[in-house]
């Protein structure tokens, strides 16, 4: 999606121009990839614009900080304050806001505390990530060539702009073969994850996804999916799973904040179930959709209103 370049831009406590909100060529963060940041949600509900899980990923922010030692000058409370200010400022009611932590400029080199931290959160409108008929028709994935990191390699956890270096080779190769989307494996051979998705898989009306120690980024939305299920009376099984049983599974689908829940056509060309999206992804679609949209009761306290 097109930004909007009359915009504002939150940088380190302040709003500036779109334009002008930018940084030294020899920024830390240019050279050695040290950021961390999240994707959040704000939908435009019966009862006004509202932000999807605010708290939980503003504290994922932290957390992935905290394993790359960055300490972030802000309370938790602060970045949600400014996060649904940027929102206000903008005029925006449906759209995707990029908050991002970044080592700046002061010297280079590997080691990099003497770097300061940037602050930094942006929005803008943003339709569906994979396209609006994605969500009913499903994508086609193709399996990457590409691993997820081993362990004790770089921290799956972390949700920092490093990693997605190893994301973005398998989402280039899916796209390049012919497909929507990539599915990769962990250090093992056992199924992770998509290039910025989570994956679900069922079989016989029992709910697989691969557990957190498959070089798993442990999703908002894969949590949110996860309660869905288990309100549904659906039994879910968080485990590893083989390469193989992607091709038997009856329905198959991908969850993020940019994904939301997407079902899946086909794997390395193999029709998943019928070929079209299964009957449980569309209950546990349309369970997800009338929360975040306002039109039933948001018992878990998932959206954070803006106004």
């Amino acid at each position: 999606m097109a930004f909007d370049e009359n915009g504002k831009i939150w940088f380190n406590g302040e709003f500036v121009n779109w334009k002008e909100a930018n940084i030294h060529v020899l920024s830390h963060v240019v050279h050695y990839g040290s950021s961390v940041f999240e994707g959040i949600r704000c939908y435009n509900t019966k009862n006004g614009p509202a932000i999807f899980r605010l708290q939980e990923h503003v504290e994922r922010l932290f957390d992935s900080g905290k394993i790359y030692r960055m300490e972030i000058p802000y309370t938790v409370d602060e970045i949600c304050d400014a996060i649904i200010e940027t929102v206000k400022v903008n005029n925006l009611k449906d759209c995707y806001i990029r908050p991002v932590v970044f080592r700046g400029y002061k010297e280079l080199g590997v080691y990099p505390l003497n770097c300061p931290l940037d602050t930094v959160i942006a929005a803008w409108e943003w339709g569906k990530y994979l396209g609006e008929e994605a969500l009913e028709n499903g994508v086609d994935l193709g399996v990457s060539t590409w691993r997820r990191m081993a362990p004790n390699t770089l921290p799956n956890m972390a949700k920092a702009g490093a990693n997605y270096m190893n994301s973005q080779l398998a989402k280039m190769e899916s796209v390049l073969n012919g497909f929507d989307e990539a599915i990769m494996m962990d250090y093992s051979g056992s199924v992770s994850e998509g290039s910025g998705e989570n994956i679900f898989l069922i079989k016989d009306d029992v709910l697989y996804t691969p557990h957190s120690a498959l070089s798993i980024l442990s999703g908002i939305t894969r949590d949110s999916v996860i309660k869905l299920a288990e309100e549904e009376g659906l039994k879910v099984k968080d485990e590893a799973i083989p390469r193989e049983m992607l091709y038997l599974a009856d329905e198959i689908f991908l969850t993020g904040t940019a994904a939301e829940i997407t079902p899946v056509r086909s794997i390395d060309k193999i029709t998943i179930g019928t070929g079209k999206r299964g009957l449980i992804t569309e209950k546990l679609q349309k369970k997800f959709f009338n929360i975040i949209e306002g039109s039933e009761k948001d018992k878990y306290g998932w959206l954070t209103f803006v106004e």
